[in-house]
């Protein structure tokens, strides 16, 4: 109770006390390092220590809830120790963390049993477990209600069976929210539910896929009559969507606030950086250009607040209004890659070897579109708001109603006669 009473400023004290006593100073600026998602297995442990430290000072999962070890206080609280700690040491689980403290972690708390977060989130906030999704599949992505990874009940057993693909971090996590057809006979979203599987589990096998930039932080998995229990069920049998909606909303990055970025107050830093190291800190193109992407990175920071603060005071919070956020992101990312082109030109693409953090820029422009792809494209962002938060027509669909199974059927029968 005394630590939900806490005022921010507070608990602030108290943190910036306990951090600069326990963490380390960063010796290399985090925006300094390219290949950021490249973690190797002494990462991770490296990770996992500093985390275990976190929690065992009472500050991991600061706005989780007490009775599963975190400090039930506010993403206000989980800002302030985020920027108190920005210049230290702290965890850095990568892509497989953010998914994990975020999307997973909190969506298992609105959906899960109290034996199953007693069992997990403890040991997520520890850092023992780390979790990915297994989520979209080669034939779903935007429609992932179309996806084709059977889970069949065998007693009080499910053996689950099916592909998997684009799971960021999955080489790197311990444990796996995978989504399975487990009714095809109803409408594509009723039969679905939600399944905790080990990564290490008997028929997981998992494979890295090299990205265009050089990393392999995204994972392709292949499941051979996978082996869990009803206690590994997350929310309700058939009423996965559900859980997914919830999923939605975090991973659209409007979920309480806590782990967006902290507000950027400096113009720019790494393009301001870049100016300087090409000799164009006094033209005007390149001012224009770095004052351009301090505006957007701005605003897409506010932006998400508004969005926080509206899904926080909402009885039942909406992807289609975080999708505001995932469409700036996916909107401004690639522009502000592209802004840093034509500041840079062909020096933004090239570095000396040894220069470390150099080619953070050529990283930025490679990947500037994937965020405009991953979690939906900025297209199904466009459409959710159209339809759901605007009111504007839908779309035709010829399968909202149909029995899965059918649908499957009909699709065959079409790509023979095509073929």
């Amino acid at each position: 109770m005394a630590d939900q009473m806490m005022s921010v400023e507070d608990f602030r004290a108290e943190a910036r006390a306990w951090i600069r006593d326990n963490l380390e100073p960063k010796e290399i600026p985090q925006q300094g390092r390219a290949g950021r998602e490249s973690l190797t297995e002494a990462d991770m442990v490296k990770a996992r220590g500093l985390q275990r430290k976190l929690f065992d000072g009472g500050f991991a999962g600061i706005s989780y809830p007490v009775e599963y070890g975190g400090r039930g206080l506010t993403a206000l609280h989980e800002r302030a120790f985020k920027e108190e700690a920005a210049g230290y040491d702290a965890p850095d689980f990568g892509v497989v963390g953010s998914v994990t403290f975020g999307a997973i972690g909190r969506s298992l708390i609105e959906h899960c049993t109290p034996e199953f977060l007693e069992h997990h989130i403890p040991k997520i906030l520890s850092g023992e477990q780390m979790w990915c999704q297994f989520y979209s599949e080669p034939e779903a992505g935007s429609d992932l209600a179309g996806i084709r990874t059977r889970a069949v009940r065998d007693g009080d057993r499910w053996i689950i069976t099916g592909s998997k693909i684009w799971s960021s971090g999955a080489h790197l996590a311990d444990w796996a929210m995978c989504l399975a057809r487990t009714d095809w006979d109803v409408p594509k979203h009723r039969g679905l539910t939600w399944f905790a599987v080990p990564c290490t589990a008997g028929g997981v096998t998992i494979n890295q896929i090299q990205q265009i930039g050089g990393d392999a932080e995204f994972c392709e998995e292949f499941l051979d009559e996978v082996e869990v229990t009803d206690d590994d069920v997350i929310g309700e049998v058939n009423r996965g969507w559900a859980v997914t909606q919830t999923m939605l909303v975090y991973e659209r990055g409007a979920g309480d606030g806590s782990a967006a970025a902290l507000e950027p107050r400096e113009l720019a830093p790494d393009l301001v950086a870049l100016a300087e190291r090409v000799g164009r800190l006094d033209d005007a193109a390149a001012r224009q250009a770095i004052a351009t992407a301090h505006t957007n990175d701005f605003a897409q920071y506010h932006l998400g607040k508004r969005i926080s603060d509206r899904l926080r005071n909402s009885e039942v919070p909406d992807p289609h209004v975080a999708a505001y956020g995932k469409l700036a992101a996916g909107t401004l990312t690639p522009t502000r890659a592209r802004l840093a082109m034509e500041i840079g030109g062909p020096a933004a693409l090239s570095w000396q070897a040894g220069d470390d953090g150099q080619g953070q820029t050529a990283l930025d422009y490679l990947n500037g579109r994937r965020i405009s792809i991953a979690a939906g494209t900025n297209e199904m962002q466009r459409n959710g708001i159209g339809e759901r938060v605007l009111g504007l027509p839908r779309e035709p669909s010829f399968d909202t109603n149909k029995p899965f199974s059918d649908v499957i059927k009909a699709a065959q029968n079409w790509e023979s006669k095509v073929g």
